[in-house]
């Protein structure tokens, strides 16, 4: 592709860099939530960005699906597709660039001052023949991007374009649900909790209903895996998993959003009692024994709750109360069996 003597020792290490992601994403198999956020991750180190996305084609809209760098807050994002660069690139199949989003009359300004970006570099992601979505870098100063970073992204585009289809074959639907919830547990994963909960909260800020965040976290999850492997550890989410979406209702939304951390947006609640209360039932549930193989293993898990709007109406406002209440437990529990 390109000849050793050619290039730089930039250009020679930002193609390492390409050939590792390549391996990096192998491994990962079919979790193309997974895939897409190392792309993102690796699109802005690889490039001259401060952040880059993943968005997918949904209907009309552009959607945030795997963020990085000054994106990081930005997951579950949805732009107009007919506004948008990203869309523009994802209808024509063509590469995108923005030197100034001030000047280009392409781009949704007001989502390029939201995020904070001022130049883009935006490439078409294919699934089979199909156009599903835009791998995008973002700068916070105007005219960044080059020749180079256009290459360097076209690459990563056909990794990501691989991975999608030897994971999903032929289907695209089966892309969309890959791409949108945990391969293990089978729940939402954290990009639909995002993109969920920004639409319950715009709901929710309209009616003057309520709303609560339920961050759950494992207990001892590191010692089952340390005493008995990773399979019993992997049995011990999927029981979690399993008992959280039983004891949820059926319009709320459960997640799992990272090891083994879940989380549980409860719309429709009252006021906070109702909220508490909700809380208590769930977490009720999750004290108890799971099975693997000819073991009965403990499981229980720490959870917190954000509310609102009593604690504020700001999204990562409340993901913080919902952690940082679900962290006081922990602490406190721990204390309590010292």
């Amino acid at each position: 592709m390109y000849r050793e003597a050619d290039l730089g020792e930039h250009a020679q290490q930002r193609l390492l860099g390409v050939i590792q992601t390549q391996t990096d994403i192998a491994r990962l198999g079919p979790d193309l939530g997974a895939v897409m956020t190392l792309a993102a991750e690796r699109a802005q180190a690889l490039t001259s960005a401060d952040g880059a996305v993943v968005e997918l084609v949904e209907g009309d809209d552009m959607v945030y699906r795997a963020v990085s760098g000054m994106a990081s807050h930005q997951l579950g994002l949805r732009l107009k597709r007919a506004t948008s660069l990203s869309g523009l690139c994802a209808t024509t199949g063509q590469l995108m660039r923005c030197g100034d989003s001030e000047t280009d009359g392409r781009v949704d300004r007001e989502a390029c001052r939201r995020v904070g970006l001022r130049a883009m570099l935006v490439v078409p992601l294919r699934h089979d023949k199909n156009l599903v979505g835009a791998l995008k870098v973002m700068s916070r100063r105007a005219e960044v991007f080059d020749e180079a970073d256009m290459r360097i992204l076209g690459l990563i585009s056909e990794l990501v374009a691989a991975a999608m289809f030897h994971a999903t074959h032929n289907s695209t639907e089966e892309l969309f649900y890959r791409a949108t919830h945990d391969p293990l547990t089978g729940l939402a994963n954290r990009a639909l909790f995002f993109d969920r909960l920004r639409h319950d909260l715009a709901d929710a800020q309209r009616s003057g209903e309520g709303l609560a965040i339920l961050n759950f976290d494992m207990d001892d999850l590191k010692p089952i895996n340390d005493r008995y492997g990773h399979r019993a550890g992997d049995a011990a989410l999927c029981a979690f998993a399993g008992h959280l979406r039983d004891a949820a209702r059926k319009h709320d939304t459960v997640a799992r959003v990272g090891g083994d951390e879940f989380g549980v947006i409860l719309t429709r609640v009252q006021d906070r009692d109702c909220a508490s209360r909700q809380m208590r039932r769930i977490a009720d549930s999750l004290v108890t024994r799971f099975r693997f193989e000819e073991l009965e293993l403990p499981l229980s898990g720490s959870v917190g709750l954000a509310y609102f709007p009593e604690d504020g109406g700001d999204l990562e406002r409340l993901v913080e109360t919902a952690d940082q209440s679900m962290y006081a437990m922990k602490r406190s529990r721990q204390r309590s069996e010292m």
